[in-house]
């Protein structure tokens, strides 16, 4: 039985919440042990980012037509046509000039964006999602056990009918996203059989496949396809992973929740503005890939930096920096990024042996402006990992499906309005206050500055792949690190990663 030793030890009715985070915190991974994984599972949703288009053709003249030099006369051969006469023979011939024509290049369409930012208005991160967690662990452990969940056959939509769409009732009834006739809607028994349900495709149902994909941050658009199928098909096994995951890594921090704060839920790749218990602002975000994770951090934001520069880490300079400078020895020039001594004194590039790792030695800083990585505003949140919150120039890929691409930091599509909900008590504006106008007005001074908080605000990054509420609603996304390993074979489990770069 899966997870039965696991649930006896830790989900006994007696254990309490500080029982719980006890357990918990003797394996707890905490703040920082991410895993780098070796063989990452298939993320539910990929989208293809378009790829560039392609470079025009070079301009192409058909060449000079050469006349071919001048054959004898050959004889006929019996039984065929009589022979070409010389003079055709010797007949210029055109090369055809489509031949000399690359061939243009077909730019693959992206397909439809099927994630959705959520619309919850309650927080990812609350004092009872540790607790709310844990315990919908123990049910999808119990559905587990139990035999789980049918595959579904699809794709399915409103015009599907026969033993498929009853089958889809019995899958929905068991996790509660369909309220089946003779059940509460808090899950049915995985071996009852889909002849119980009903065959045809009626309005109850599409509310259950939007109910679906909403826990699943999905466009809720009540048609079973894509990544809406694919999250069906995970199993039972996997779904108590991620939630027992998930509540492991609650129990080893030690948040505060206070009347403002901010959530980061790393396999959302999203950013909450926290405000009274409730949701008042949700960002979709670009977050660390897996080769450069983020970490799982509390901190505060202390200021907001406006116009910022950008330090390029040791491990960016030795990675990546210097191959291009091996390659192409104005490129630092191009992307206006000064080489600085530890005096601050500017160095001539060309004076560094790029073939050698002394590059190390100095600081990389990036000047502000339109071209900076960090775009026109750096979040200030100091921490052990030395990583932010900022905008960035890449705007376009904040419209894909899979947004872990950064190396650790998170870029905020909505930046400027979540730094003007952070300083909106701050003082220093032209104005006054700091408005997103003030805000936006500044940085077209060019200038850089660094505004203060008048009250600095929590933040915490977590990585919640599944969690619940006060609502005992489960919540679910991908395991891009592939860090969950609760109730997972021991093989499959990851090793501590390194603490990923900037």
């Amino acid at each position: 039985m899966m997870g039965l030793a696991f649930r006896k030890q830790i989900w006994s009715s007696s254990v309490g919440l500080a029982s719980l985070a006890a357990v918990f915190s003797t394996t707890a991974i905490g703040g920082h042990a991410f895993a780098q994984a070796t063989s990452l599972p298939a993320p539910i949703t990929t989208a293809l980012l378009p790829a560039p288009s392609a470079p025009p053709a070079a301009k192409t003249e058909a060449p000079a037509l050469i006349p071919a030099p001048a054959l004898p006369a050959q004889p006929a051969i019996p039984g065929t046509a009589a022979s070409v006469p010389p003079a055709t023979l010797a007949a210029p011939v055109a090369p055809p000039v489509a031949a000399a024509l690359k061939p243009k290049r077909k730019v693959p369409i992206a397909p439809p964006r099927e994630t959705a930012l959520s619309t919850d208005p309650n927080p990812t991160l609350t004092p009872e999602t540790f607790f709310a967690t844990a315990k919908a662990s123990e049910r999808y452990a119990a559905i587990a056990d139990a035999g789980g969940w049918p595959v579904i056959e699809g794709p399915l939509s409103p015009s599907s009918k026969g033993r498929p769409v009853s089958t889809l009732r019995l899958r929905l009834a068991i996790e509660g996203d369909l309220n089946a006739a003779g059940h509460s809607g808090a899950g049915v028994n995985p071996q009852e059989s889909p002849s119980m349900f009903d065959t045809r495709w009626t309005p109850d149902l599409t509310s259950a496949v939007k109910r679906f994909q909403i826990r699943h941050g999905l466009k809720d658009n009540g048609v079973v396809a894509g990544a809406t199928l694919k999250a069906l098909n995970v199993s039972a096994r996997t779904r108590f992973t991620e939630l027992a995951s998930s509540a492991q890594r609650l129990a080893g921090r030690n948040f505060s929740f206070p009347e403002r704060y901010v959530v980061v839920n790393l396999p959302s790749a999203s950013v909450e503005a926290v405000e009274n218990g409730q949701v008042v602002h949700r960002y979709v975000a670009v977050v660390g890939n897996a080769e450069h994770a983020s970490p799982e951090v509390d901190a505060k934001v202390v200021a907001v930096n406006l116009n910022p520069t950008w330090t390029v880490p040791t491990s960016i300079i030795k990675n990546e920096i210097i191959p291009k400078m091996q390659k192409d020895p104005g490129y630092l020039a191009r992307e206006k990024i000064r080489v600085l001594d530890n005096a601050g004194n500017t160095v001539n590039p060309a004076l560094i042996d790029w073939k050698s790792q002394r590059a190390v030695n100095y600081t990389l800083r990036q000047d502000s402006g339109k071209a900076n990585s960090l775009g026109s505003i750096r979040i200030n949140m100091p921490n052990k990992y030395a990583v932010y919150m900022h905008d960035t120039p890449a705007k376009h890929l904040f419209g894909g499906d899979y947004r872990f691409l950064s190396h650790g930091c998170v870029r905020v599509q909505g930046v400027y309005d979540l730094a003007a909900w952070l300083l909106r008590d701050s003082l220093g504006a032209p104005d006054g206050l700091w408005s997103r106008e003030a805000i936006e007005a500044r940085i077209a001074d060019g200038q850089h500055e660094e505004v203060r908080l008048k009250q600095a605000v929590p933040v915490s990054w977590v990585y919640l792949t599944g969690w619940a509420n006060g609502d005992g609603v489960a919540n679910f996304r991908d395991d891009v690190y592939g860090i969950d390993t609760v109730g997972a074979p021991a093989e499959a489990r990851a090793d501590p990663a390194v603490v990923p770069s900037n």
